[in-house]
């Protein structure tokens, strides 16, 4: 009779404390004797597990201010994006000739120091070939827009560091969290020492039938790399701000969840052929639409040897390509949000869908527009933040969408 007491008495309050699986209707059924101490461990098990649990429960409000300290990181970069976009339409990348992380944080201040900087830029090809009648005023304009880029960098780095160290050692950092902080932090930390990388690419002499440039494979690389710092922390942000809304199963979802990945693929690789044609001032070549010089395929497409290296060599080649790539990202967002509307949806990814669609609209009216009015730096500046624009709503669309771990 004692023993049954004390079976009831467990049950209970196994059955209370949430942990109904492992004696499952215990109420209702009596447990042999002889089993009895091969659940004794069980419980033990369950205890601990409960406990460290509880133990590493972060506040709500706690990932609030984690979610929105990742996404100002987040806008800070896309800001860093659109600066440097800025910087590369006006000519003013190649205007700091050199790169001290603490030394370079202090700008010319007097006139003697303006005159020496200007000296210095005036012994590197790009003085020679594209600025050479440059002026002093001039000069400082385009030093400053490199500067402000290179700043607003390092202010990035001091926005991200010194929040995550605080963040950690207040335990707001989940674990499965924290090898995430770790990558973002390297990736800002790659992201300076590639935009230096490029830089010297277009400091050394070119080539006889080329102008100073930066190098379109690094130009590529640095862009690609804030792009996916960009978008893990975003996705990061997203994860703490935004709880999870149920999503209605329905014969479509799988599918739908797969498309959006595929598609979300397809703007970062579109964005990324950018990047060529900025490198390459690919835009300059062939300013009509949708033909090429009355040619829907031009003859020198594939006028270089190896073949190869026209898809990242030749201007004709990486804006034939880009092109390719904007109607076919245009044309697969459509058909994601056709197969959207086809699925239940939380009123939140629906907007996302929504966004999504007017968004590609607008962009490639943008491209089209930069190409036929030969690249001015405000089309050209706003394509380019269109793009993660673009991006930002298919990330947000695929992490409402997303699977939920049961």
């Amino acid at each position: 009779m004692a023993f049954h007491v004390l079976r009831s008495r467990i049950s209970c309050s196994l059955i209370q404390g949430g942990i109904p699986k492992l004696f499952k209707n215990t109420a209702d059924k009596s447990i042999p004797f002889s089993k009895f101490p091969s659940y004794v461990p069980k419980l033990a098990r369950v205890h601990s597990t409960v406990s460290a649990n509880a133990a590493t429960n972060i506040p709500r409000y706690a990932e609030k201010i984690v979610g929105g300290w990742l996404l100002g990181c987040c806008g800070m970069v896309a800001g860093a994006v659109v600066l440097g976009g800025v910087t590369r339409l006006t000519e003013s990348g190649l205007s700091m000739t050199d790169w001290h992380l603490v030394k370079g944080m202090k700008p010319p201040r007097t006139q003697e120091e303006w005159e020496a900087e200007f000296e210095r830029y005036k012994q590197f090809p790009e003085f020679e070939y594209v600025h050479k009648d440059i002026t002093l005023d001039d000069f400082k304009w385009i030093f400053r827009m490199e500067y402000g880029h290179r700043m607003w960098g390092r202010l990035i780095g001091v926005v991200y560091l010194l929040p995550a160290a605080f963040f950690w050692k207040k335990g707001w950092i989940s674990k499965p969290m924290k090898p995430r902080i770790i990558i973002y932090g390297s990736l800002l930390v790659f992201q300076g020492l590639l935009g230096w990388y490029m830089v010297k690419s277009g400091l050394e002499e070119p080539a006889a039938t080329d102008i100073p440039r930066v190098s379109q494979y690094r130009l590529a690389a640095h862009l690609g790399s804030a792009f996916l710092l960009y978008s893990l922390m975003l996705w990061g942000g997203l994860s703490h701000i935004l709880k999870p809304n149920p999503i209605q199963v329905s014969k479509h979802l799988s599918l739908l969840r797969k498309s959006a990945h595929g598609v979300t693929a397809l703007v970062f690789t579109t964005a990324l052929s950018g990047a060529f044609v900025a490198g390459l001032d690919a835009g300059l070549v062939y300013n009509s639409f949708p033909k090429m010089a009355d040619r829907w395929i031009p003859e020198d497409v594939l006028r270089f040897d190896p073949k190869y290296k026209n898809f990242f060599e030749n201007p004709t080649t990486v804006q034939f390509d880009h092109r390719i790539l904007g109607i076919s990202t245009a044309c697969a967002v459509t058909a994601l949000y056709v197969l959207a509307r086809r699925v239940p949806l939380p009123a939140r990814a629906t907007l996302a869908a929504n966004c999504m669609l007017a968004m590609v609209g607008v962009q490639v009216t943008l491209g089209i527009c930069t190409l036929l009015y030969y690249v001015p730096t405000k089309l050209a500046a706003s394509h380019q933040s269109g793009s993660l624009a673009l991006l930002t709503l298919a990330m947000w669309f695929m992490h409402e969408i997303r699977k939920m771990p049961k």
